[in-house]
């Protein structure tokens, strides 16, 4: 035991004192009749109630725990273990800012704790400052150069700055001290399914799950790459196994919500039933009834512009960046000020470009949900958007809480998000037509026009088609594998067979996986399509964005995929290198968006409403090389003069519906307010 440690301090407990039994009631209220067995009957021990402390966090009862080390800081302010250990707390439950107040104290107190630095160095992480939490990382190793934890620590805040071979050792280090870390197995394995190592990718779950099997993080993670490999019957249990060791587990419920949407495998109205789950096991009853009686005041529009906030995890090199851009570079300012809050920590060129088109930037990495609520209330945003969904990097529970008089989700998801506390959600006829307002928790709210807009850049190559002089025709796709569902596959193998001049070509970055590249051949094979009339391609062939468009000019004709998600990006960039697209209308808001695009463009004859019209469509486009040949021409400038590229017919149309919900809202606070009235 240290000197420190050793100098035991005392001090009585007065009847109005909070008593150190960790309750945070008064002395005379929680224990006068119990002396003989509450340690507030008796004089204090710093060092017996910070072992008390350690054991209340150890045991997850963290208001107790944090009781204690409140009164040891009445006695003792600047001790440093009792410091370190609120700091931790704070981290725990998402008070960052705090929690790096209070562990930077604790190390000013005691310069030389590596505990300290590591956990520094997390809270640090969480906020996004990842230069500042590398170096207190370093500095932990300094004094402790076998501590596993900071060189697990090191190496997330290196993956998150890009540096993933520098991760990868800092894992291996950090398993090489020490090789039970349950923590550093599912870390590598996190960044070996980024780097596309799948196999590798998931005997490192396992062996994370062999050492710790209620780590409902690494049943989480397990599930997605099981479902980046297409085993979504197993992704499914992943997740249920994930949330029945935390139920409450917000990403594991998210994810579920996701490969259900995405690959179609509920009806949407069991779809449905489930997001309308996630509010419920992923927010307190308290929490739910505060938003539910939350009273905000807005002010009317007179003399003043409306306060938009869009809430993203995609400001970056992200399909969604890509639409939203065109909708912050569009807007009218004289109507519109704009927030933009951003959940991810990584930067990018992308990331400097929307800062930029936005009044107001603001970051909420590592905040806590109601501190976010709470800024966002303070900003006086008039509406807020959300662009994620059940997505990767949502603030949902943002959202839950009741952030805004106008909850609104736009762009970036496929269904309902399930929420009581959005109101609304934005599409269009085509996407989101009447008989679909069942599928949605929101009232659907129905754009006068296409509900995204693509901005046909004019560094991309333009298009350089060419018939194949032996007759094969290319048709093919370069949407994400797992929309490739086995309905997908399928019908496209009828395609095949129907056509058999025609060959597959498939390019996407999941097919450097060596497991996935056997799947799609087996799903082929097993519906008579042969190895030979299939070309698998991973991102690799085609290093930037101009290689990548270039490479369409391989495709005679884009698929787009059925049932489940269909193209959207892919979608517009194949109709740019003028490709024509086919597409197959779905019964839900997911298979309809390539739909939603043709129409927009002028091409509805793409459009089928069957699986045979499907085959049929595609084999009559193969057989008219000529209006191919024509289209090669024509179809870029008829794209760029469409209401397809027209992003600031979007943005009026857009910043026309918040302002009618936000009218509306207003109109019934003043009716809320007359009825009230007449009642008194």
């Amino acid at each position: 035991m240290g000197a420190r440690e050793s100098q035991i301090k005392t001090k009585k407990i007065g009847r109005n004192d909070l008593c150190h039994c960790g309750s945070g009631k008064k002395y005379k209220h929680c224990c006068m009749q119990r002396e003989s067995t509450c340690a507030g009957s008796q004089e204090l021990s710093v060092p017996k109630t910070m072992q008390a402390a350690l054991e209340h966090h150890q045991a997850g009862r963290l208001p107790q725990a944090e009781a204690l080390c409140r009164q040891i800081l009445q006695l003792e302010p600047n001790h440093p273990d009792a410091l370190h250990y609120l700091g931790v707390m704070a981290h725990q439950v998402g008070r960052n800012e705090v929690a790096v107040e209070l562990i930077s104290k604790a190390i000013r107190a005691n310069p030389s704790s590596p505990i300290y630095y590591n956990n520094f160095g997390n809270a640090l992480h969480d906020q996004g400052k990842l230069g500042e939490a590398i170096a207190s990382y370093y500095k932990a190793l300094s004094f402790e150069p076998d501590f596993a934890e900071a060189h697990n620590g090191l190496g997330n805040a290196l993956k998150d700055q890009g540096k993933l071979d520098e991760a990868v050792a800092s894992y291996h280090k950090a398993l090489s001290f020490k090789p039970d870390l349950a923590r550093a197995h599912n870390n590598l394995g996190l960044l070996l399914q980024e780097q596309g190592k799948l196999d590798e990718a998931v005997a490192s779950y396992h062996k994370a799950l062999s050492l710790k099997p209620d780590s409902a993080e690494t049943h989480n993670n397990l599930g997605l790459l099981l479902q980046e490999q297409g085993k979504l019957d197993e992704a499914v249990a992943s997740y249920y196994k994930a949330l029945s060791f935390k139920p409450d587990h917000a990403k594991a419920y998210s994810n579920l919500l996701f490969l259900y949407a995405y690959h179609a495998l509920l009806d949407p109205r069991e779809y449905l039933s489930l997001a309308r789950g996630w509010e419920r096991d992923c927010l307190s009853e308290q929490d739910r009834q505060a938003a539910r009686g939350r009273a905000i005041q807005r002010l009317p529009l007179a003399g003043r512009r409306l306060k938009v906030g869009y809430v993203s995890g995609d400001y970056r090199e992200h399909a969604v960046s890509y639409f939203v851009e065109q909708v912050f570079r569009n807007h009218d300012r004289a109507r519109i000020e704009l927030f933009a809050y951003s959940t991810h920590p990584q930067r990018d060129a992308v990331t400097v470009r929307l800062q930029v088109l936005v009044d107001h930037w603001v970051p909420l990495i590592g905040i806590s949900d109601t501190t976010v609520r709470d800024r966002i209330e303070a900003d006086g945003i008039d509406v807020l958007i959300d662009l994620s969904g059940h997505t990767a990097h949502n603030r949902l529970g943002v959202f839950a809480r009741r952030a805004a008089p106008v909850q609104v989700y736009y762009l970036g998801y496929f269904a309902s998000t399930g929420l009581r506390e959005m109101d609304y959600w934005i599409g269009d006829e085509i996407l989101t037509p009447a008989e679909t307002d069942n599928h949605f928790s929101e009232k659907v709210w129905r754009l006068p026009r296409v509900c995204v807009s693509y901005e046909g850049k004019s560094d991309a190559p333009l298009p350089d088609w060419r018939p194949a002089q032996d007759g094969t025709v290319w048709v093919g796709s370069f949407n994400n594998l797992n929309k490739l569902t086995p309905a997908t596959l399928a019908l496209w193998a009828r395609v095949l067979l129907a056509l058999p001049e025609g060959r597959l070509l498939l390019k996407t970055r999941q097919l450097a996986d060596a497991g996935n590249r056997r799947r799609i051949l087996d799903a082929a094979a097993s519906h008579g399509i042969t190895a030979s009339r299939i070309e698998l391609q991973d991102s690799s062939i085609t290093p930037d964005w101009p290689a990548h468009m270039a490479y369409y000019n391989r495709l005679d004709i884009a698929l787009d995929p059925v049932r489940a998600l269909g193209g959207i990006t892919t979608t517009c960039d194949a109709l740019w290198m003028a490709l024509p697209v086919v597409t197959l209308l779905g019964d839900r808001m997911a298979s309809r968006m390539t739909a939603s695009m043709l129409n927009a463009l002028g091409h509805p004859e793409w459009i089928t409403q069957s699986e045979a019209e499907y085959v049929d469509k595609v084999v009559a486009l193969a057989r008219d090389v000529q209006r191919r040949k024509e289209l090669r021409f024509t179809l870029r400038r008829e794209m760029a003069l469409s209401p397809l590229c027209d992003g600031r017919d979007l943005a009026r149309n857009l910043e026309n519906a918040y302002l009618d919900m936000f009218n509306r809202w207003l109109s019934g606070k003043n009716e809320q307010t007359r009825t009230a009235s007449r009642h008194e």
